[in-house]
């Protein structure tokens, strides 16, 4: 698992995750997943790299999407393959962290 973070310093960043969200790619993204959540108002995630998806991957979403809700914030996902979607909707999540197709989207949701 890669991730590339877009932080430009304001209250919403992006991070872009490219690989395999399995038990070894959860725990490279855990930390900088936790970090933007709580330093964050909203966060975009890009999902359209990643071509698995496990449960732990999903643990470490919605505890991020947990965090930023205690505060008012959101996040969003953009943009995930089918697969990907699939387990995203099978997991009962798409109510806590919703799923749109562009990044502009996404901030739009943010606001």
């Amino acid at each position: 698992m890669q991730f590339i973070i877009s932080d430009e310093a304001g209250a919403t960043a992006k991070i872009v995750l490219v690989g395999k969200l399995d038990i070894a790619g959860a725990d490279v993204i855990a930390l900088a997943l936790a970090t933007l959540a709580g330093s964050k108002k909203g966060l975009v995630v890009d999902l359209s790299g990643v071509t698995f998806l496990a449960s732990i991957g999903v643990r470490h979403l919605v505890m991020a999407t947990k965090t930023l809700t205690r505060k008012g914030g959101k996040l969003v996902l953009v943009g995930p393959t089918d697969a990907v979607k699939e387990v995203l909707v099978t997991s009962g999540v798409t109510d806590l962290m919703p799923i749109v197709a562009t990044e502009r989207d996404a901030y739009a949701l943010i606001g």
